[in-house]
């Protein structure tokens, strides 16, 4: 099966939706220009007993793997164009995660225009969007303050 086909990457979405996670968070920091790092990243996850899905996450030729210490392992793409070009290969096959999928696309675009503070506070409420179709019971609403 190539990394390419429609038969991998419509596999790979359903792996996607059932065990993995789209993930965007604006992080405090200090050191960046407005005050805030971007981290996007994609997660897959599978028990460590799994033979195949080291074999399966090698094909898709980018991303990193680990052993937790909870016998999970855990698969992440977080280079941008990366993410970019896998969301782009699964999006059409995503069922769960489609609207997570075309969000993220247009969230690392929107990153790669950013040149003055009010683009960047744009990308900031992309960001808050996303995070309202995730759950989480610690949501914070980030705002630049002047």
């Amino acid at each position: 099966m190539s990394i390419n086909s429609v038969q991998f990457n419509a596999y790979l979405a359903g792996f996607l939706d059932g065990d993995g996670s789209i993930y965007v968070r604006a992080k405090p920091n200090s050191s960046y220009k407005y005050g805030y790092q971007v981290a996007p990243y994609i997660a897959f996850f599978q028990s460590a007993s799994s033979e195949i899905f080291p074999v399966v996450m090698q094909k898709i030729g980018y991303g990193k793997i680990r052993l937790r210490k909870d016998g999970i392992n855990e698969f992440t793409i977080n280079k941008q164009a990366e993410i970019k070009d896998f969301l782009k290969r699964v999006s059409p096959y995503l069922i769960l995660k489609q609207q997570q999928a075309l969000l993220m696309i247009d969230i690392l675009e929107l990153k790669q225009s950013v040149k003055n503070q009010q683009d960047f506070e744009a990308l900031l409420q992309k960001i808050d969007e996303f995070r309202e179709l995730n759950y989480s019971k610690k949501r914070l609403i980030r705002t630049l303050t002047p």
